[in-house]
Formats: structure tokens, sequence, C-alpha cells
């Protein structure tokens, strides 16, 4: 088996894993082996897949990359991981939106990280493999940003719609006053800028994130070895 096939199902391993098990079989896996026991075979499953994508990527060399993003574009795309790295910490904070199932009670406001997107998380991970997508074509790059990227897009609409069911009206009134598109209520007058200060937690963590991430991205292993190879 070539390494990029290997890669590419290394990658459908792990997104195919993550939203079956966190979906349509979530339900009959936790009803058999509880909820201390999904947990743990979701994490193991999650671990093995993850352990098998890392180890194919690092075997994966494939031809000159399709594309390489100009010198000019790496300041932009730094100041984008930035704000992935800030989602990421803020989606830490507790959801306003995380009831548990019956309790059909009003969501409140968003705030932080939750007014500029209800799903900062998720759009943390789309924004890196955009950026990633968009600095290097090369074959284990498209593979694996690809997949995190179409993990991330089809677990926010699930997401939405497994709230839908829990806690319906509640839910559907808490989409009317937030986005999935980062900064779209706030651009069309749903939510306040001031509700959407992430807060100093998100800001300083999320600093700190990135700042470690960009220290530890050695050129060999980053898009940037793209352009230093040609």
């Amino acid at each position: 088996m070539s390494p990029v096939v290997s890669l590419a199902l290394a990658t459908l391993a792990f997104v195919g894993t993550h939203l079956a098990m966190s979906h349509p079989f979530r339900a009959a896996l936790v009803a058999r082996l509880g909820a201390r026991g999904f947990l743990g075979a979701y994490s193991l499953v999650s671990a093995l897949t993850l352990g098998w994508m890392i180890l194919a990527w690092w075997q994966t060399a494939g031809p000159s990359p399709l594309w390489v993003a100009p010198l000019w574009w790496w300041p932009f795309a730094s100041a984008l991981m930035l704000v992935a790295s800030i989602l990421l910490v803020g989606s830490l904070i507790r959801n306003p939106a995380f009831p548990e199932a019956g309790n059909k009670g009003t969501i409140g406001p968003a705030r932080g990280v939750f007014a500029i997107t209800r799903h900062p998380m998720n759009s943390s991970f789309i924004l890196w493999a955009l950026v990633h997508i968009s600095l290097s074509g090369s074959a284990r790059n498209l593979i694996v940003a690809g997949g995190i990227l179409i993990l991330a897009l089809a677990g926010s609409l699930g997401q939405d719609a497994k709230k839908a069911r829990l806690i319906g009206g509640s839910w559907r009134d808490w989409q009317a006053r937030t986005s999935f598109m980062p900064f779209a209520a706030l651009l069309d007058g749903r939510t306040t800028w001031r509700a959407a200060f992430p807060g100093w937690f998100a800001l300083i963590g999320g600093t700190i994130f990135w700042a470690l991430l960009t220290s530890w991205h050695a050129p060999l292993v980053s898009p940037l070895g793209d352009l230093l190879s040609r």
C-alpha cells in the first residue's frame, strides 16, 4: 500500500469513526457499553485512528505540491491562525447553549466566542484546515486538512440537529440569535460587538497557544517546507 493511500484511509477512518460514534451510533453504543464504557471506546478508537493518521503522514512525501503560497500570504495566514487559537481556547469556557436533554428553558444571551460563532471549536478547526490548504497543495496536506475540514463542518451540522431534537424551540431561538459563520451575527446586528469580546482567558490563552504552536512548527514538517524545497 502506498503511503498516500495509507494516509487517505487513516484520515477516512479518523473522520468516519468520529462522525459515526458521535451521532448515528452513539445512543446504541451508550445503551450497550454504558456512558463510561462508551467514552473509553470512543477515546480508544480516536487515539488509534489518530495515531495511524500521524504515522501515515510522516511516511508520505509525495510529489511536488500543486501550489505553495507566496511569502506575502504568510503573515495573513498566521493572523488567521491566531484567531483560530483564540476561538479554540475560548470554546473551553462553558457553552451557554449546553443544557441537559429535557431542559426546555430559554438559553441565555451569547457572549464571548459564542457570540462570534455558535461553534467556536469547530470553527477553529475549519480555519486551521482552510489556512493550511491555502498554504500548500501537497498530497498529505490536502488529505489531512480536507479530512479535518469535513469533520468540523459535518460535526457542526450534526450538533445543530442534535440540539434541536433535545431542546427544541430554545435551540432554534439560539440559532436565530447566533451564527455558524464567524462574525455573521455581529455584522447583521443579531448580537452586539460588546458581547463578542472573547474575554481575557481566551485572548491570553489563545495567544500563548498560538505562539507555542508557531515556535514549534518546524519548517521541515510544515507547509513552509514545501516552499523551502522548491
